[in-house]
């Protein structure tokens, strides 16, 4: 029936909003334990492997959408450089930037994080951590969380900062336009509301994306296939997350 399996998609959204912010809300109250050094050691190699190692993946990516976006808008907007300054701060600034790098985490962090956790769980890692007298909640979620929203925030100043570049780079080049004066353009119209709602995005997708991860990797079912539901579940329930949220904040900030 249509109306069971609505039903049931609803509850088990529910459900996982519910957990989501018990999670977020416990990892919020324990963050002092970032001041123990083997916390702040995974925290640094989270901050590494999400941000970091992403560096590659993100400038690749941040490359062509700068390309891609630029012609487009040169094509369209002609000799008006002020025109294309301003579309390509509302493209890449307002929503590219934060969209495509949560894009990106999601895609490795996110099912890496479930995985990682999934497993933990499934082999009593975690409960031979709270046997040792260390809660599990100390050392695996809260530099998980802070790790994956330090690294998302960053990430997404660094995909902003290339595709801008490269897009004007590409098409000063190709229609032997000036690269200076629309990158000039962009900081004199580059504004403090703008800056501070590009940021607000990465890190509300960063929250949002690490408490979902650790969410399903710490409710897992001991079976063959869990590891697996885990990650899978984790990343698509953040893609879901992430473009809604995208379209409320935008909504909110700019209309």
């Amino acid at each position: 029936m249509l109306a069971e399996k609505i039903g049931r998609v609803v509850l088990e959204a529910l459900r996982d909003g519910v957990g989501f912010f018990a999670l977020l809300r416990q990892a919020a109250g324990r963050w002092r334990a970032l001041a123990r050094w083997p916390v702040r050691q995974v925290f640094y190699k989270q901050i590494y492997f999400t941000g970091i190692e992403a560096l590659g993946a993100i400038s690749v990516i941040a490359t062509l959408a700068g390309i891609a976006i630029t012609t487009q808008i040169v094509s369209l907007a002609g000799a008006d450089k002020a025109l294309t300054s301003r579309i390509m701060l509302w493209t890449i600034v307002r929503e590219l930037g934060p969209l495509f790098a949560a894009i990106v985490v999601t895609a490795r962090s996110s099912s890496a994080t479930a995985s990682e956790l999934a497993g933990m769980s499934i082999r009593g890692e975690l409960d031979s951590l709270r046997r040792l007298g260390i809660a599990p909640l100390d050392y695996l979620v809260v530099p998980r969380v802070a790790g994956i929203t330090v690294a998302i925030m960053a990430v997404t100043v660094y995909f902003q900062f290339i595709a801008i570049i490269t897009g004007f780079a590409f098409t000063a080049l190709v229609y032997q336009s000036s690269f200076f004066t629309p990158l000039a353009d962009v900081v004199s119209i580059l504004s403090l509301h703008e800056v501070s709602i590009s940021l607000f995005k990465g890190l509300v997708f960063g929250l949002v994306i690490s408490g979902i991860s650790c969410l399903y990797g710490l409710r897992v079912q001991h079976s063959i296939t869990a590891v697996p539901r885990a990650a899978t579940g984790a990343v698509m329930r953040n893609l879901i997350a992430v473009f809604f949220l995208d379209g409320v904040i935008s909504y909110v900030a700019f209309f």
